[in-house]
């Protein structure tokens, strides 16, 4: 700045005044720092600014992903907010669960001049690299599932889990089948929600069935409930595994909803164009992101607002889900009509 105030024949602070873009300066004089300021190709400390005012405009998301459409959407919340307020995100992406591989991918983080972090909380790793954060950092965990001794945003997935199972047993469904995505512990909320609604109404609950995050893993699991003539519902733990079970199912001959209905999880923005359009829940994780970054900012302003915020999914009934065909018959004589 000194050197900026040299070169533009005025007063540190005039600098000063010029870069927080006080109005009291003449357009003469800030002509002539902008001028110096191109010459000179002078950028801001970040990290002079904060040791000036006390006061850090950085905020550290830490994530096991990037690029899924859950992640990447409450990603998006995160930094629409904090723009917003006048902070900037960088963001760490934990791929493990080992511990000190964690404090490795952080250890440059953690030595920035950081506001405060907020930990996607959506998998095993972000589980673990909430726990590696250092305790004098605020700190908000966005999640699915409800994490005590700390401040936390939470899609309630285990309410809108049972809420969907249970339209799929009014449906007339004998009971549901699940095809869960990987946990980030070891049961997830929607789940959890699941097994509750099949619990309350006295019916089967089937063993849930492990999907991986790529969407053809969830059609061989299609190929094989198509096998099974007791499946008439499936629950899936997102959309993506609900579209390949829906194109493994179709692979085997039957349709959907016409033998076999399938729900999804999230409203992925392709479940309403998929053949037939998704029965999901709309998990809003913009807005996820968004409640998280205020629950950071009333830390770091020292309210005495709440730690904790939830919101619910609402369910979507879409073409892929319907009563069931009391016609389905088994595969065998399927195959014999054929």
């Amino acid at each position: 700045m000194a050197d900026v105030a040299e070169l533009a024949g005025v007063s540190v602070p005039t600098v000063s005044r010029v870069l927080s873009g006080a109005a009291n300066v003449s357009q003469k004089r800030r002509d002539k720092v902008m001028a110096a300021i191109a010459e000179l190709n002078f950028r801001p400390s970040a990290a002079a600014r904060v040791l000036a005012s006390r006061k850090s405009e950085v905020v550290s998301i830490v994530a096991g992903d990037t690029s899924k459409y859950g992640y990447a959407e409450t990603i998006r919340g995160i930094e629409e907010a904090a723009r917003a307020h006048g902070y900037t995100v960088m963001i760490t992406v934990v791929e493990t669960t080992d511990g000190p591989e964690i404090d490795s991918a952080l250890a440059s983080t953690m030595s920035q001049p950081l506001a405060g972090v907020i930990v996607l909380k959506f998998d095993p790793p972000g589980v673990a690299a909430l726990k590696r954060i250092p305790g004098d950092i605020p700190v908000v965990a966005l999640s699915g599932i409800r994490e005590t001794g700390v401040h936390q945003a939470v899609i309630d997935e285990t309410r809108a889990g049972e809420e969907l199972t249970r339209y799929l047993l009014e449906q007339g469904h004998r009971t549901v089948h699940h095809v869960r995505v990987p946990p980030s512990r070891r049961e997830d909320g929607r789940t959890t929600g699941w097994r509750r609604a099949l619990r309350k109404a006295e019916r089967e609950i089937p063993p849930p069935l492990d999907a991986s995050w790529d969407p053809q893993s969830g059609r061989r699991i299609g190929h094989a409930l198509a096998e099974d003539p007791g499946v008439t519902a499936v629950f899936c733990g997102n959309d993506e595994i609900a579209m390949g079970v829906i194109r493994g199912i179709a692979d085997r001959g039957l349709r959907v909803p016409e033998d076999i209905s399938v729900a999804g999880f999230d409203n992925h923005p392709l479940s309403s164009l998929w053949n037939p359009e998704l029965t999901t829940a709309n998990q809003d994780f913009a807005g996820l992101g968004g409640r998280g970054f205020q629950l950071l900012v009333s830390q770091l302003r020292g309210e005495a607002g709440p730690r904790f915020s939830s919101d619910r999914p609402e369910i979507i009934v879409r073409a892929s889900t319907a009563a069931p065909n009391a016609a389905r018959g088994s595969v065998a004589e399927r195959d014999e009509a054929v």
